[in-house]
């Protein structure tokens, strides 16, 4: 049996009839940029997140540039970003001229240890970037204090955590302001690129509605050095038609983490921790292994695909060469880029390949 690491097919087929439909309302209204379907979604998503506003964005590194840029982070400034996380979260610090901070995560979660983030903050610290990676929500509301406690923005990263919950509340919303990603493969995904900046701050709103158009409010009167990072229309209402079945759809995610963390049973597997099950929302499935190479190759050859998320931590990567750090530095950080194997998960994965994918893993 093959299965694959993600599979839209599943999902697609089952809204194919209503994406089409999408995409005639589009194609016959002859309107394409910032216009009804653009309204419409950032009304619908900001109310699906329990927030003020929503404004969309070309992708979910240009939602974390913008809120940054709205809340005038720049050159001199640094911003705390976790070591364990994709390279996008600290390029949007680059990209304004701060400093990238790196803070290492809780080994159990992959997420940044919230007990380690105070070290870190010094008198240029302007924002702390907390990433809900994977899905699984941080301690949001520890982090909503240190802020406070500081003065700093929480910027929420939720480009893999589209209707995950923290204590009762929507990922997104709790905040200064927080950045989602669209891009295809996410739980909610357009088809193509998307972002999107939710916040309940009206200052920030209305700077990041015109920063993202040129810096425009009213066509040719240009209050910033905007750029230009737009959602298109047909991806708006693509993405209308997918946020009806976001719940269905992260439920079947749980109910497979749910059966591979009850079923997969070797000793040389680390598992999620079954707690975490009901508030994540499982954009990817990780296991850990000392044997992370070989078990890649063995489901290969059974059929059954992964991917590694991710290989190279931040701080090793050439691009961050100039922070000077090096191997051992951050060896949690290191400690799972080395081990960690994301397994498949999608939804409408059927039971046969659930218990596929757990037999072959037992068997291991």
């Amino acid at each position: 049996m093959d299965v694959p690491f993600i599979n839209f097919e599943p999902m697609h087929s089952e809204i194919r009839d209503k994406i089409i439909e999408a995409f005639k309302r589009v194609y016959d209204r002859n309107w394409f940029i910032l216009g009804q379907s653009v309204d419409d979604f950032e009304k619908d998503f900001s109310k699906y997140c329990n927030t003020e506003y929503c404004i969309s964005c070309g992708c979910g590194l240009d939602a974390l540039c913008l809120i940054l840029r709205g809340y005038d982070i720049g050159v001199g400034d640094e911003v705390i970003v976790p070591s364990n996380t994709y390279i996008a979260t600290a390029l949007a610090v680059s990209s304004v001229g701060a400093k990238v901070v790196l803070v290492e995560p809780n080994i159990k979660t992959f997420n940044i240890d919230v007990n380690k983030i105070e070290e870190a903050i010094t008198k240029r610290t302007k924002a702390i970037i907390a990433v809900h990676l994977y899905g699984r929500p941080i301690d949001a509301y520890k982090v909503r204090i240190l802020c406070e406690k500081y003065n700093l923005k929480f910027i929420e990263d939720a480009a893999q955590a589209h209707g995950a919950m923290h204590k009762g509340e929507k990922i997104g919303s709790i905040g200064d302001a927080a950045g989602f990603s669209f891009y295809p493969g996410k739980n909610l995904g357009a088809l193509g690129d998307g972002g999107a900046i939710l916040t309940n701050d009206i200052i920030l709103a209305q700077k990041v509605r015109a920063l993202r158009n040129y810096g425009s409010d009213i066509k040719y009167h240009n209050e910033y050095r905007g750029v230009n990072s737009r959602l298109d229309e047909i991806q708006a209402e693509f993405l209308i038609v997918k946020l009806r079945y976001l719940y269905k759809w992260n439920n079947d995610r749980q109910r497979i983490a749910r059966l591979y963390i009850e079923r997969i049973n070797n000793s040389k597997l680390i598992l999620p921790d079954i707690n975490l099950v009901k508030d994540s929302v499982w954009h990817i499935f990780p296991v850990r292994t000392e044997y992370r190479n070989e078990l890649q190759q063995y489901l290969k050859e059974k059929g059954i695909g992964t991917l590694i998320h991710y290989p190279i931590p931040i701080h090793l990567q050439n691009a961050y060469k100039e922070l000077g750090y090096k191997l051992g530095d951050f060896p949690i950080s290191e400690e799972i880029s080395r081990t960690v194997l994301s397994l498949p998960m999608w939804y409408g994965m059927s039971e046969e390949e659930i218990n596929y994918v757990i037999d072959v893993l037992n068997q291991w």
